[in-house]
């Protein structure tokens, strides 16, 4: 394939992960101030912090998107509404397992398209790695979470 159809197929998947990202951090941060009770300020304060950890993917992926000469996009991915802590920890944990998934198939569409990227390919190749490592972490904590709100 083509270097610069490699290049763009790159960018747009990355685009991609980037909206969900930005989804993902707006999503926290609405749902860290809807949570209250007798055990609300270490979720809210966990909640926040996976926030500023979805801001730092976002850095990430505009990062590499300008790597390869893309624009960075200003949209977003759809978010998910909550109404209590139950509802707020299994939302989250619904799309952190997507992200997983979407940025797995990203990084094995970089990994099968290396040859055409000898110049970016470890440097996309660790970066996402690092997110999925990130999203999976974001994962446990969310199913922890959950087991101590039943």
């Amino acid at each position: 394939m083509e270097r610069t159809k490699v290049k763009e197929e790159i960018i747009k998947l990355l685009n991609q992960a980037l909206q969900l990202e930005h989804a993902a951090r707006i999503q926290y941060l609405a749902h860290a101030e809807l949570v209250s009770g007798l055990n609300a300020e270490p979720i809210i304060e966990r909640l926040k912090e996976i926030a500023e950890d979805e801001k730092k993917h976002e850095d990430i992926f505009r990062k590499l998107i300008s790597m390869l000469d893309g624009e960075p996009t200003m949209s977003m991915a759809e978010t998910h509404s909550a109404k209590n802590i139950q509802e707020i920890l299994e939302v989250n944990l619904k799309d952190e397992k997507h992200a997983v998934d979407v940025y797995t198939g990203i990084l094995k569409r970089i990994n099968e398209l290396k040859d055409s990227l000898p110049y970016e390919h470890l440097t996309l190749e660790h970066d996402v790695r690092h997110v999925i490592m990130d999203e999976q972490e974001h994962i446990s904590e969310l199913k922890i979470l959950l087991s101590r709100t039943d």
